[in-house]
C-alpha cells in the first residue's frame, strides 16, 4: 500500500508544486553521466521527476511506482510516451537488463518490511546487466532527523495555481526502532478540506545495508556522502557482479 501523500489523487497532484527544488536529484544524474548509462530501472518513480529528467537526456527508461496516482500524473506530463511506466514494485519486474537501477529520496528507507526489502534488492539484481549499478540513499541514523520533525519546523502555505492555497506540515507520530512514522497534513484553502498521510521509515546503519546488498550478490563499490545534504545521508553505489 502506498503512503496517501502518493496514493490519493487529490495529494498526488499537488506532490510536485510542494515540493519544486530537486536538487537532490543532481547526485543521481551525474551518476548516470559517470556510468554512461542508456537503460534505467527508476524504482519507487513516484510522480516521475527523475525518469523524465533521464528520458531528455536520452536514456530509455522504466520507471516503477506502486502509487497509481502518481504513476498517473507522471503519465499525464509532457514527454511521458519517452518512459515505460509501470504500477508495481521491484519484487516483480518484467525481464529487463539496465545499466542503473535507482531509488531516490526516501524510496529505499519506505520499504519497512525485511524481506520485502530483500527482495526488492534481488529484483534490481536480476533486472541489471552484468556490471550494472544500483543507486540509492538512506538517513544515516546517527543524525537523528526525526527530531526536526515537527509543525514548527515544517509549516508552510503553498499557492497552487488552479488549486488554491495549501497549508501542510508535519508530526513525528512514533518512534519504534528501527521504525519512525509521522503524518503530513494537508488543508485546501478552496474548500476546507484536510487531509491527512502517515508514512514509516525504516532506519538503517551502513553495515546493515552493506551486508544486505553482499547477501544479494553485489559489490559494493562506494558509500558516498549526498553534496545537498552533507553528513546526513549514505548514498550506496553497488555494482551486480
Amino acid at each position: 500500500m502506498a503512503d496517501d501523500c502518493f496514493g490519493h489523487p487529490r495529494l498526488a497532484a499537488i506532490y510536485d508544486p510542494l515540493d519544486p527544488d530537486r536538487s537532490d536529484l543532481d547526485t543521481y544524474l551525474r551518476m548516470a553521466e559517470e556510468f554512461g548509462t542508456q537503460q534505467v530501472l527508476d524504482i519507487g518513480c513516484g510522480t516521475g521527476v527523475f525518469a523524465l529528467l533521464l528520458a531528455d537526456r536520452g536514456a530509455d527508461v522504466v520507471g516503477i511506482d506502486p502509487a497509481q496516482a502518481s504513476v498517473d500524473v507522471a503519465r499525464a506530463k509532457p514527454g511521458s510516451e519517452r518512459v515505460r511506466w509501470i504500477c508495481g514494485d521491484a519484487t516483480a519486474l518484467p525481464p529487463l537488463q539496465v545499466d542503473l537501477a535507482t531509488m531516490t529520496a526516501n524510496v529505499a528507507q519506505e520499504i519497512v518490511d525485511p524481506d520485502t526489502w530483500q527482495k526488492t534488492l534481488r529484483g534490481a539484481y536480476e533486472a541489471l546487466r552484468p556490471g550494472g549499478h544500483l543507486v540509492f540513499e538512506t538517513r544515516d541514523p546517527a543524525r537523528r532527523a526525526w527530531e526536526e520533525w515537527t509543525r514548527e519546523n515544517s509549516y508552510h502555505v503553498t499557492e497552487i495555481p488552479s488549486v488554491g492555497s495549501v497549508e501542510r506540515w508535519v508530526q513525528l507520530t512514533e518512534v519504534s526502532w528501527p521504525l519512525v512514522t509521522f503524518r503530513w497534513t494537508y488543508v485546501f484553502a478552496a474548500d476546507g478540506q484536510a487531509l491527512t498521510s502517515d508514512s514509516t521509515l525504516r532506519f538503517r546503519e551502513r553495515e546493515e545495508v552493506e551486508t544486505d546488498l553482499v547477501t544479494q550478490g553485489y559489490a559494493v563499490e562506494d558509500v558516498r556522502d549526498a553534496p545537498d545534504r552533507p553528513g546526513k545521508e549514505f548514498v550506496f553505489l553497488a555494482r551486480r557482479t
